[in-house]
Parts: C-alpha cells; sequence; structure tokens
C-alpha cells in the first residue's frame, strides 16, 4: 500500500541506443532510490517527429507520455549531448508533451537532469541547454549535484550495470535532493 508520502518520478533518456549509457543511468537510478519513491521509466522510442498540424490530435504514445508526465511528481531526465545539445529525440518528445499551446504537462515539475557520454565533458552542454528549455517549461530543476558521467565506457559492465562507487555517490545524492525538493515544492 502506498503511504501518502510517496513520491512519483518519472524517468526517461534522450537516446534510443539499446546499449545507451543514459538508460542504463536511469536503471541504476532505481537501485539508488531514497525511502518512498519510485522510478518509472518511460522509452521515448516511437515518439513521431512533431507535426503541429496533428497536435490537437495526438498520437496515442504521446497522449500516454503526457498522461504518465501529469501523473508524476517530478521529473528526471537522462540526455547524451548531440553536436553541443541535447538530442533531436529529446526535444521532439519535449515539444510533443508542452503542446499544444496551454497543455504543458510539464507545467510546475521539479525536474533532475543526468547525463552520460564517452567524451570527456560528459553531456555538460547538452544539460546547460535542457535548464534553458525548463525555463519556458515552467519546470522547477534542482541544481545539484550535477550528475555529468564522463568516460561512461568505464564505468558501467558489459551488462550495463554502473561499477563507479563515486558515481553512485552522486546519483544517490542527486535523488535525494529531487525527493526533498519536491516535498519543499508540494507544501
Amino acid at each position: 500500500m502506498e503511504s501518502n508520502n510517496e513520491l512519483k518520478i518519472l524517468g526517461f533518456a534522450g537516446s534510443l541506443r539499446a546499449g545507451s549509457y543514459n538508460k542504463a543511468l536511469l536503471r541504476a537510478a532505481i537501485e539508488l532510490l531514497p525511502k518512498d519513491v519510485s522510478l518509472e521509466i518511460f522509452e521515448i522510442e516511437g515518439i513521431p517527429p512533431f507535426n503541429q498540424d496533428i497536435e490537437k490530435d495526438m498520437p496515442t504514445k504521446i497522449r500516454e507520455f503526457k498522461s504518465k508526465i501529469r501523473e508524476a511528481d517530478a521529473i528526471l531526465i537522462a540526455t547524451p549531448e548531440y553536436n553541443y545539445s541535447v538530442p533531436g529525440v529529446l526535444k521532439n518528445a519535449i515539444d510533443w508533451a508542452s503542446r499544444p499551446y496551454g497543455d504543458n504537462a510539464f507545467e510546475g515539475k521539479p525536474a533532475a537532469i543526468m547525463s552520460a557520454s564517452v567524451g570527456m565533458l560528459g553531456g555538460a552542454r547538452a544539460q546547460y541547454h535542457l535548464r534553458q528549455i525548463f525555463v519556458f517549461l515552467n519546470m522547477y530543476p534542482i541544481n545539484g549535484p550535477e550528475v555529468i558521467l564522463s568516460f561512461s565506457q568505464d564505468k558501467f559492465d558489459a551488462n550495463g550495470k554502473l561499477t563507479d562507487e563515486n558515481t553512485k555517490k552522486f546519483l544517490r545524492h542527486l535523488l535525494q535532493n529531487l525527493a526533498d525538493w519536491t516535498r519543499r515544492l508540494r507544501k
């Protein structure tokens, strides 16, 4: 039985790759959640390119996504970085969920961002761009800790399980801060 204090986080990754380190980071988060917090992972694969002509009669996948966002107390996004920014599939999913105008599913949601990359910067620039997007969406992201996982290939085993203890520590802290921030905003 759920307690009234249980928080529901919806997580999704800005990657479609089966072996995505960002998807693996979301799966690792499930194992590191604070007490009374649950995390559901939504797969954005299958979301069609945004088309304003059909935004009022949106595809089923989008309606499901928006419903999951609204049911969640907070949002957790794991994003790779492509060309100094967020991946197109992530921006596309966000565009759909925030449309049509006046029907923004993200409105007022607390959020946390994390990123994993095989590069040295670990997705930092994508995180900063995502924070800019959050301003327009009227979301409330936590500021830290920043979970920016560089050289990801060295921090997961062959099965995609997070093995790096320092990353686990930061991820645990991020999740606790998101839970605390979400509860503070509820008051």
